[in-house]
């Protein structure tokens, strides 16, 4: 407790271009940057595979593969591809982290949508596209935003790894406390990394009160 004290009580950790305020920002833009990628490749292609039932096999696949890379390592093969005094170096293995939960859970979400209620649909006069915005999509939101959850916590979880490229972010505090064997400042970094965390898990909760439909979410939860 003395530590977190001494870190959090320290008004020089609050201020200049390593305090707290900056390396938090750091730490948002790296996570939100991440994240907006990984929306953008992995959400079309799971509401493509899963709304038309092709390539599902491939989908997974490929999620489990990206899963299975080594984070850190990836850091590092970048680093010798690209060199430093860049942001790729952490943005590609994030966005690797991030893709998996999304498009596994945007392509399960859809593609487990009930066969009445699409039938339903067409019989209505909806085509394919309007099926899967105005019936799919709804249906598998909760599944969806899940894993839009799951990614998001991995992102800003995994972004200290940041500071390994001699980048900014809350793993500064992290690594260079190790590094100085300043353990205030390496547990404050880890403090602040956990917090965010929570508030992004918070966030996501309220997001699902907010956009799911309370008929969806009884339906999910008697499932």
């Amino acid at each position: 407790m003395n530590w977190l004290t001494d870190f959090f009580g320290d008004p020089a950790n609050w201020s200049g271009p390593s305090g707290i305020p900056v390396r938090l920002l750091e730490h948002v833009e790296f996570s939100v940057a991440a994240f907006v990628l990984a929306l953008v490749v992995a959400i079309p292609l799971g509401l493509l595979a899963g709304h038309t039932g092709r390539g599902g096999v491939l989908v997974v696949g490929a999620a489990n593969a990206a899963r299975a890379l080594p984070t850190l390592g990836l850091v590092v093969l970048i680093v010798l591809l690209v060199g430093v005094g860049t942001t790729w170096p952490v943005l590609v293995p994030l966005v690797a982290l991030a893709i998996p939960p999304i498009l596994v859970n945007t392509y399960e979400g859809v593609r487990g949508v009930d066969a009445d209620l699409r039938d339903a649909a067409y019989g209505m006069g909806l085509r394919g596209g309007q099926v899967l915005v105005k019936v799919a999509v709804p249906v598998a939101l909760p599944l969806i935003l899940l894993g839009l959850r799951l990614a998001a916590i991995q992102v800003v979880a995994t972004a200290t790894v940041a500071a390994y490229v001699g980048l900014g972010g809350l793993g500064r505090f992290i690594i260079d406390g190790l590094a100085t064997k300043d353990f205030p400042s390496a547990i404050g970094g880890a403090v602040l990394v956990a917090g965010l965390a929570l508030i992004v898990q918070l966030a996501f909760s309220l997001l699902q009160r907010v956009a799911v439909s309370p008929g969806v979410s009884r339906r999910v939860t008697v499932r």
